[in-house]
């Protein structure tokens, strides 16, 4: 039953981070490197702030945070994290939400869950390492079928039905972009792994089981944060940008501040609800180093419903639509393996 509601929990997350690329569409006199960096003060700064001081005991303040043994660490995964971060907001440019967000979480599912567990010597091949990797590779093997589904629309497809559902599409540029953005991007669950020493002594301080992860979210985050900030605040330099902030209209700049700060929020739900699910898994060792392949997968598939609604599938025949059913179920799968 605690597996159950650890599933939920982590189900609602990945709900909101698959739908917080909704919110920019209403972004408006905007660039691309103004917003992404507006909405990553909130997703990446604000929210995961407000986490932590759920968790943080009594006497400790945030200075104390980043000087705690694993922070470094986590900070620099999550600088790498932020290269992924960026890669991973050019995949849905030219890929689509459905199909940018598949391939990325795909790749980070599987690069996410393996590294920690080789890094810690687990072995693969054998026990519960070899159910890990047969987990991963169902994870994988449904990605790939989606990213098959996304080949065949390309396929069939005519330019201007590619333009229509996403403005610039362009297949080999995204897919590039989509790998490299997955496999930066399971930097961040590195991160999470070596900042455990700061979520065991929250715990022992009498923190809150279910907001443990909070502080060394926060500390990864952050280091993403540099790295994007660094490259945004470059871009608007080079593109003459900088000062769209506040050129616009007061209306305007509420509106964009709003849907940032919503964006933000969607996009840290899932990882607090991966904090608090994992809570839930205590008893299951394998279902802990799986979570982070759940929560991707469980990305892929809210991804895929919401390009499906924003009619980024529109147009395609049959054979496409049942392939991409196909993927998604055998994530489905991949979800539940672990635990049979």
């Amino acid at each position: 039953m605690d597996i159950l509601v650890g599933l939920l929990i982590i189900a609602i997350g990945s709900l909101g981070q698959s739908s917080s690329y909704v919110p920019i569409n209403k972004i408006q006199s905007w660039s691309w490197e103004s917003f992404w960096l507006v909405q990553g003060i909130f997703a990446w700064l604000v929210f995961p702030l407000l986490g932590t001081f759920l968790a943080l005991p009594e006497g400790i303040g945030l200075m104390d945070l980043f000087q705690m043994e694993g922070s470094l660490k986590a900070i620099v995964y999550g600088m790498l994290w932020g290269v992924g971060g960026l890669t991973f907001g050019l995949s849905m440019r030219y890929l689509g939400v459905a199909l940018g967000q598949s391939i990325s979480l795909g790749t980070c599912a599987g690069f996410g869950t393996l590294f920690p567990a080789i890094l810690g010597g687990q072995d693969l091949l054998h026990g519960e390492g070899l159910i890990l990797l047969l987990g991963v590779c169902i994870t994988l093997a449904g990605i790939a079928i989606i990213g098959y589904a996304g080949s065949l629309r390309a396929r069939n497809m005519t330019d201007e039905e590619k333009k229509a559902a996403v403005k610039d599409f362009a297949l080999t540029k995204g897919l590039a972009v989509a790998l490299l953005a997955g496999v930066m991007s399971a930097c961040f669950n590195l991160g999470l792994e070596a900042g455990s020493p700061i979520s065991d002594f929250v715990r022992s301080r009498g923190a809150n089981e279910l907001f443990v992860l909070n502080p060394v979210i926060l500390l990864v985050t952050t280091g993403g944060f540099l790295t994007n900030a660094v490259y945004c605040l470059f871009q608007n330099k080079r593109n003459h940008t900088g000062g769209e902030y506040f050129s616009v209209s007061t209306g305007v700049l509420w509106n964009n501040v709003l849907f940032c700060a919503l964006a933000g929020l969607l996009w840290y739900s899932q990882f607090f609800g991966l904090g608090m699910g994992k809570s839930f898994f205590a008893d299951s060792p394998v279902m802990l180093a799986f979570s982070w392949s759940i929560l991707m997968s469980l990305n892929v598939i809210f991804s895929n419903i919401w390009g499906i609604l924003l009619k980024e599938w529109q147009g395609v025949d049959r054979k496409t639509i049942v392939v991409l059913i196909l993927g998604m179920c055998v994530l489905i799968l991949s979800l539940i393996f672990p635990n049979l």
